[in-house]
């Protein structure tokens, strides 16, 4: 049976569209569609809300992340990423299918209350988190981890198994399966070649970690002799529909070249800096080269929040501290690439990162009596959303025209056995301890 259509009468909406319009009028949904924005909307056989205390904003597309590693919250704090790593990838050697869903499970709940309807990420047992992508609504982009054979744990040939998880799920409406080389510390030339080859015969995305610290780029150099992204233009892996994460150790050269072969960026600026990794991201180089550029959290094992507001801010005020320049990624800039900036990484532009007629039905209800949104004014919104929003001034949250978040309760699964199972999967994960 199809729902009634739903109207948001009187709203504040912040379109991102190519005007980057923000009015006040009303929004509609027939199916998983938006098919007005703005003016006043029919309302015969519709669901009509009340929406003049409301913001409705697109919802927030997260670029990188590791959403099953949500249970690893605080496992291994105030390290840098070699410890960081040594710690996970120990972790990682006894973790289970259900431990995995539980832990994507609480993941998606977490980004679903901060207003994120699309995420992309890596990791390997990639159908655990893809069952809890179906099971709560969310769009999930679910890369498939790839090392060369010698360097995974992982049962079978990484290539294989990222083709058959590929193959199990191409399809389905909101998940998206795709390869995901994991860096070129794991990845030789065949392996690099290979997901490429994949990407290109199932037609996905491919997406992978690249220059993200200044050891990773000197090591390689040195092996090689080349840097990183140089190294994999040589060996003719960089294309288009390439999403490549952090980017924090790119010189001029290969930004230039990120932007001729058209491969996208995923900037993640709180993992970065927890993890002291150095340097700042050449956010404003990479965009002004053409480079796309979308936010991304990265794990809550390093960030450790998987909120796109919080991402934005420290995004704008790191650019703008490290260069001098209060005028370094301005509010509607760190918005775009929370939405529609996001989108275009994801070759999804057409179909979200905006409230435009035709497009699916993702978006966010803001309060604007909220206490972090005074004053609700219409300028001053996009500020608003980049330095100061609060999650908690999310009402509910749409996807695909389904109410999946509505009066900062979940919808489809209670928060409380989400959370039961999250914390029975980490008992399992977490060194003993002798405390209480």
């Amino acid at each position: 049976m199809t729902s009634a259509p739903t109207v948001f009468r009187d709203a504040l909406l912040v379109t991102q569209d190519a005007q980057r319009r923000v009015l006040r009028g009303d929004l509609r949904i027939d199916g998983d569609r938006i098919t007005q924005v703005g003016g006043t909307a029919p309302t015969e056989g519709a669901h009509v809300l009340d929406a003049r205390r409301f913001a409705i904003v697109p919802g927030f597309v997260n670029t990188h992340g590791h959403v099953a590693m949500s249970l690893l919250r605080g496992i291994a704090d105030d390290r840098d990423l070699g410890g960081f790593l040594e710690t996970l990838f120990a972790v990682d050697a006894r973790r289970t299918e259900a431990d995995l869903e539980a832990g994507a499970a609480a993941g998606v709940a977490e980004m679903l209350l901060g207003g994120t309807t699309s995420f992309l990420d890596l990791y390997y047992g990639e159908d655990a988190i893809a069952r809890a992508v179906d099971r709560l609504g969310i769009r999930g982009y679910l890369g498939w981890a790839v090392l060369d054979p010698e360097m995974t744990t992982q049962k079978g040939r990484p290539l294989d198994n990222a083709a058959s998880f590929i193959g199990r799920w191409k399809g389905h409406a909101r998940i998206h399966p795709l390869v995901a080389p994991q860096g070129v510390y794991v990845c030789g030339p065949e392996t690099w070649l290979g997901a490429r080859a994949l990407a290109e015969r199932e037609k996905t995305l491919c997406h992978y970690h690249l220059s993200e610290t200044r050891r990773e780029v000197h090591e390689h150099e040195a092996k090689y002799g080349a840097r990183p992204a140089l190294w994999l233009e040589s060996i003719g892996f960089l294309g288009a529909g390439q999403v490549a994460a952090h980017g924090v150790w790119l010189t001029r050269r290969e930004i230039q070249l990120l932007a001729e072969r058209h491969v996208g960026v995923a900037h993640c600026p709180s993992s970065n800096l927890k993890l002291a990794t150095g340097g700042v991201a050449p956010v404003v180089e990479m965009r002004e080269a053409g480079v796309i550029v979308g936010l991304g959290t990265d794990s809550v094992a390093s960030n450790n929040s998987l909120s796109m507001l919080r991402e934005m801010h420290v995004a704008g005020l790191l650019q703008k501290h490290h260069r001098w320049d209060a005028a370094a990624l301005p509010a509607g800039t760190l918005l775009d690439m929370a939405t529609i900036e996001g989108a275009r990484l994801l070759g999804a532009e057409t179909e979200l990162g905006s409230l435009e007629a035709g497009k699916q039905a993702d978006l966010s209800v803001f309060r604007l009596d909220h206490p972090t949104l005074l004053p609700a004014r219409s300028e001053a919104i996009i500020s608003h959303l980049a330095y100061s929003a609060s999650q908690e001034a999310i009402d509910s949250v749409y996807i695909a025209g389904e109410c999946v978040v509505r009066h900062r309760e979940l919808v489809r699964e209670t928060w409380e056995s989400i959370r039961a199972a999250g914390e029975s999967a980490a008992a399992g994960l977490w060194p003993p301890t002798s405390g209480h």
